[in-house]
């Protein structure tokens, strides 16, 4: 303010003084005090607008944004600054009607309440026609200078610009009942309450009011913060790309989700009670599923909505199941938040815009879809695709025909002469999905309820052919129904592009294993009597994070400890090694070790969890394992 000509020579100079004038009257204050305050107030906004070269416009929320600070009796360039701060870094830009802020806050609306946000679009109230004061004033329009001064203080700690979207969902939740009910009366009528709901805060309300909103923060998908930075707190301009990155915003099915958050979301060993999980649904055709998928995605042939719409419904059905299964069982691939996927091409995406579009019209929450689809998980692992996704096939995906088309031009990919067929549940429903009609409906509920073979052969080690009986799904915390052990044959192979097993015999029922995730000293613990040998390894996480760690064989059990340096170490696992049903690799990466448990549940099995190490001696630990695995079950007859 040090730099202020106290010429006040604006076009619109008359219409702020008479504006300061006005909001300075409402505030009740002594006569001496409103000239100085009117007059402080014009000197910032004159200055605001002449450093800034802004043009003010009535109603745009800066007078109420500012007056508050005047509660603090600061010198004039002090309350300029803190102005200033304020609004640069969280004033939402573009708070406009039809604004890119408007749009994301509907998103995120649509994402918590989609019945909710069905009935304001049903009546045409956009969030714009309400919130426009909220956003732009960060609720000083509609709210007491002491609810005010007390939201702030929690508001600027927190730190977060996101917070005001969070904050003004919660209006909305919490004024939910009365909102519904209003589903009859005028559209003038609604948004005159919504607008008006802020006013009922009192200070009292605002500590929870907050820790609302970052519950709700909590429980969102944090990549559209990224997303839509540029757009909604970046410099507005009006070059083509934001114009490109506003259209983006207003035309979302619904909240996206970065390939970055879906991965390591799926990696996070300790989440936060009531975080985000991600249960990811595959929508791609059946062909470009099983030609490379990740291990924790559930398959949805989008194709079928329209060409078998009973089979669609059962599917879904499937879908939900697998769901609530996951969930029991506290698994890395179930949770309640449902990320769907496409393939990343326009002309086959439109389909599974369309199944997003059928969960959302049946009010499920927490619906989001995965920006750049397949092709972004598929170029997000790079040069580890090969050991990240399951089933990848280089000849049949068309990613990677896509990336390689100079390449298959000079020297076409040889198909392999033969092709492993997967045996997990979601491929099980993309054979069924692809039966007739008549036959679908009873085929996946089969699957659901009693999953058995579908016949897959696997050869022997003296060639024959043998029926893998051994059919992976979902389990449920209750099931209990596994049988013991009998001419077990071995549970290590190598495979190249998906993993398999040999899976003859009966597995014995593993039982639940806790782990309190202890710290200990390496050499005491290494000195213990019941250790059998100990490898040293890599613990490699889904998302190619790899912790240096190290594989305990005992007895009973397989026990893994991260090193946490000073010879210290945690106990990350402790497994049953009659939980052991499968134990892969890779065949160009032999040491790539996948330790898959879980039990057989009549014909099918059942996968509980998995861990995936990379041992440098691998050979010798696998052997040393199956071994044991053998004695421990032979003993438990």
């Amino acid at each position: 303010m040090s730099l202020f000509n106290e010429i006040y020579d604006l076009p619109f100079q008359s219409q702020l003084r008479e504006d300061c004038q006005r909001y300075v009257e409402r505030m009740g204050n002594d006569e001496e005090d409103k000239v100085s305050v009117v007059s402080d107030l014009e000197s910032i906004m004159t200055f605001y607008c002449k450093n800034r070269n802004l043009q003010y416009e009535p109603e745009n929320g800066w007078i109420e944004l500012l007056l508050p600070l005047f509660a603090l009796k600061l010198n004039r360039s002090d309350t300029f600054n803190l102005f200033e701060s304020i609004r640069d870094t969280y004033i939402p830009k573009g708070c406009k009607p039809k604004g890119n802020v408007f749009h994301v806050f509907r998103l995120l609306l649509l994402y918590h309440d989609p019945e909710l946000c069905t009935v304001l679009d049903t009546k045409k109230i956009t969030p714009d026609l309400y919130s426009l004061t909220w956003f732009q004033s960060l609720f000083a329009s509609c709210s007491s200078l002491s609810v005010i001064i007390a939201m702030w203080d929690l508001y600027f700690q927190n730190a977060d610009p996101f917070m005001v979207f969070f904050l003004a969902l919660i209006i909305l939740i919490n004024g939910r009942e009365q909102i519904m009910l209003m589903k009859s009366a005028s559209k003038e009528d609604i948004i005159k309450f919504l607008i008006n709901m802020p006013c009922a805060l009192e200070v009292d309300d605002v500590p929870d009011f907050c820790s609302l909103a970052q519950y709700y923060a909590l429980k969102t998908p944090t990549s559209f913060k990224t997303d839509y930075l540029k757009a909604l707190y970046g410099k507005q301009n009006d070059t083509p790309r934001s114009q490109e990155e506003s259209n983006k915003v207003s035309q979302a099915l619904c909240l996206p989700v970065s390939v970055y958050e879906l991965v390591e979301n799926s990696a996070t060993e300790f989440p936060v009670q009531d975080a985000v999980r991600f249960f990811l649904v595959d929508c791609r055709p059946a062909e470009q599923y099983n030609a490379g998928h990740l291990s924790t995605a559930f398959h949805l042939d989008c194709n079928l909505m329209l060409q078998e719409p009973v089979a669609f419904a059962t599917a879904v059905q499937g879908l939900l199941t697998a769901q609530k299964q996951a969930i029991e069982v506290n698994s890395n691939a179930g949770g309640e938040h449902l990320c769907f996927m496409g393939s990343g091409r326009v002309e086959e995406d439109q389909y599974t815009h369309m199944v997003v579009a059928s969960f959302l019209q049946k009010n499920t929450h927490y619906v989001s879809l995965l920006s750049g689809g397949y092709a972004s998980i598929h170029d997000y692992f790079g040069d580890h695709m090969a050991d990240c996704l399951e089933d990848h096939s280089v000849s049949k995906c068309l990613v990677c025909q896509q990336h390689n088309v100079k390449q298959s031009k000079s020297a076409p990919l040889k198909a392999p002469a033969t092709t492993p067929s997967s045996t997990d549940l979601f491929s099980k429903f993309s054979a069924a999905m692809k039966s007739k009609s008549a036959e679908v409906k009873g085929r996946l509920l089969d699957i659901i309820v009693n999953p058995s073979s579908n016949g897959a052969a696997s050869t022997s080690n003296n060639g024959a052919a043998q029926t893998q009986a051994a059919q992976e799904r979902h389990v449920s915390a209750k099931d209990r129904n596994g049988k013991r052990y009998r001419n077990v044959a071995p549970v290590f192979s190598i495979d190249d592009e998906n993993e398999e097993t040999y899976d003859d015999g009966e597995r014995d029922t593993p039982q639940a294993s806790g782990v309190n995730k202890e710290i200990v000293n390496l050499n005491q613990y290494f000195k213990t009597a019941d250790i059998i040998n100990a490898f040293k390894c890599r613990d490699v996480h889904i998302n190619g994070y790899m912790y240096d760690s190290h594989l305990i064989i005992t007895p009973t059990h397989l026990v893994v400890l991260r090193e946490l340096g000073r010879g210290q170490a945690q106990i990350m696992v402790r497994r049953p090694l009659a939980s052991i049903v499968k134990i892969t690799a890779k065949k160009r990466h032999r040491d790539l070790i996948t330790f898959k448990y879980g039990f057989l549940d009549g014909d099918g099995l059942l996968i509980t969890d998995m861990d995936r190490f990379l041992i440098p001696n691998a050979t010798e630990a696998t052997a040393l394992v199956s071994k044991h695995i053998v004695e421990v079950l032979e003993n438990a007859k």
